[in-house]
């Protein structure tokens, strides 16, 4: 996926380890919500975000896994090292 400078992109993903059909689609659900909703405040301009859902995403309280993408997201920005920005990204 490629966008402009000024957007910034969304990708989601959920294999079948997670689940069957419903629970995939109920966990991509939940993060296209979750980005809708935070990538407007914490998303850099031309970037691509790609969102991977874990076994947990279906059933993980909303606020925790809102706070843990928050979370994610403001560390990506900072610009931490690769190492601490895929250990976030997988708690969520």
């Amino acid at each position: 996926m490629h966008v402009r400078p000024d957007e910034i992109g969304a990708g989601f993903t959920a294999t079948r380890k997670i689940g069957g059909a419903v629970i995939r689609n109920r966990a991509k659900r939940r993060l296209r919500e979750i980005a809708r909703l935070l990538l407007p405040l914490h998303g850099q301009p031309g970037i691509d975000y790609v969102f991977i859902a874990r076994a947990s995403t279906p059933s993980r309280d909303w606020s925790r896994l809102m706070g843990e993408v928050e979370s994610a997201l403001k560390d990506l920005a900072k610009g931490q090292p690769q190492g601490d920005r895929e250990h976030k990204a997988q708690e969520a």
